[in-house]
């Protein structure tokens, strides 16, 4: 019986760590993926499967989602979110400060979902997931608690 109980328990900490590492991984892919395209890293403007192509469309769109904000402070904002994306996957990827960085996570993506839907309704969040990547980093934030 007792052999039995601690077999359980191995194997509920390792589908823990299997959950854990893959909502990183998650999490930092979609991030540095979303740098790479606005950076023309993963083709230009218009080819399949690219949303931005370059930082210019990039910082249009962040102006579309800001449109509350001046014009002077929309590229410092397009700035800020790229380089919060960058850190929080790196600590992502490699375990540092995952708590903090899944927290981290969990609000930028709130708010990139509120943004857009203020700016163009909730169909735009629900359509690529934001809601539900929020989710998955608060998700991981609580597993590190």
């Amino acid at each position: 019986m007792e052999n039995t109980e601690s077999m359980l328990q191995g194997k509920s900490r390792s589908v823990s760590t299997l959950v854990e590492w893959s909502l990183r991984v998650s999490l930092a892919a979609a991030f540095l993926s979303a740098v790479a395209d606005r950076f023309g890293l993963t083709g230009p403007a218009g080819a399949p499967n690219v949303g931005w192509g370059s930082w210019q469309p990039f910082v249009d769109y962040t102006g579309t989602l800001l449109f509350f904000l001046p014009k002077g402070l929309v590229s410092v904002a397009a700035v800020l979110a790229t380089a919060a994306e960058v850190i929080l996957a790196l600590w992502l990827l490699t375990g540092w400060q995952t708590r903090l960085a899944a927290y981290g996570s969990a609000l930028l993506l709130l708010s990139f979902a509120l943004a857009m839907t203020l700016a163009l309704g909730v169909k735009a969040p629900l359509n690529y997931s934001v809601f539900t990547a929020a989710a998955a980093a608060f998700a991981l934030g609580a597993m590190k608690s």
